[in-house]
């Protein structure tokens, strides 16, 4: 996903780095409140900045904190990427929490965020207050899907765009590679938004995603077969019952990536989980419906 608005007086909130595990991890945090933990997606590479400025509303009357993952955004980042694995990314974020000493905090997991999240709550269960399932995945199988759903849905609504993704596939080239990744990118506001006007409305900076950990992560041909840690990431979908902390899982009811048919199979293997379906998003929720996600959040939390 290729951020389209760029600022260089975007307004962070206070930050510092957290040793843990030995890397330094960089975490702002805004308000005051009961915690909620932030954790991104774009994939397994983007910073926070995703969540930059629309989380600043829950921020009143909740305490906020933005992470960067180690290798991402302004955390420091390993001499070998192959240094950052899903297993060390959650053995990160539980020592993180512990060395925050909030106590179980409320998890918001947005895309790769939320496997995290499953994680989080089934293996560290005691440091997760709530959960929160925001356009999010339960295994490699789901994962495969979303690309394979993308590609449908670009071969159907942008024939010219997947004209020439085969083209340049004949032509050897692998979807990470820079000439394929602009043709993707330039037609994902179309399955990724209701308006595709809103992709705009994503923020952009240096360091927001690491375009050389992406294609290590996820396989270099990732839009049309997963590879790397992701074809290793756990099946969550034979444990999702075992997850005692209250889950509520947003999809976007025109998300054509993630379809809401795909994110209600959640709840499906764990029946205790609550599902909502926003009517006026597709992939980013608090992009397109900040007001609605809050308000449900708020809602899911004090039920809780």
């Amino acid at each position: 996903m290729t951020s389209q608005q760029s600022d260089s007086t975007i307004h962070h909130p206070e930050g510092r780095h957290y040793e843990v595990r030995g890397r330094r991890l960089w975490v702002e945090t805004e308000g005051s409140g009961d915690p909620v933990l932030l954790l991104s997606g774009l994939g397994p590479a983007g910073s926070h900045l995703v969540f930059h400025p629309f989380f600043s509303a829950l921020a009143e009357d909740h305490q906020v904190i933005y992470v960067d993952l180690y290798g991402r955004g302004r955390s420091d980042h390993p001499a070998s990427l192959a240094e950052i694995t899903f297993e060390s990314d959650v053995a990160d974020l539980a020592a993180l929490i512990e060395e925050l000493d909030l106590g179980p905090v409320h998890v918001y997991g947005f895309s790769y965020g939320g496997l995290l999240g499953q994680a989080l709550a089934l293996d560290h269960g005691h440091l997760v207050r709530s959960l929160i399932l925001a356009n999010s995945l339960h295994s490699p199988e789901m994962w495969q899907l979303n690309h394979a759903n993308i590609n449908r849905e670009l071969a159907n609504q942008a024939p010219e765009v997947w004209a020439r993704i085969q083209e340049l596939r004949a032509q050897g080239f692998v979807s990470t590679d820079l000439e394929l990744r602009e043709q993707f990118a330039a037609a994902t506001k179309l399955v990724r938004f209701f308006d595709p006007d809103n992709a705009a409305l994503l923020l952009n900076e240096p360091g927001a995603r690491n375009i050389e950990l992406y294609p290590v992560f996820v396989g270099a041909d990732v839009d049309f077969i997963i590879g790397g840690e992701v074809a290793r990431l756990p099946d969550f979908r034979p444990r999702l019952k075992e997850i005692t902390a209250p889950t509520l899982v947003l999809a976007g009811r025109f998300d054509r990536a993630l379809y809401p048919a795909l994110q209600r199979d959640f709840v499906v293997h764990a029946p205790q989980f609550r599902f909502e379906i926003l009517e006026r998003s597709g992939s980013f929720g608090h992009v397109e419906e900040p007001e609605a996600v809050f308000a449900l959040l708020r809602e899911f939390w004090k039920a809780g």
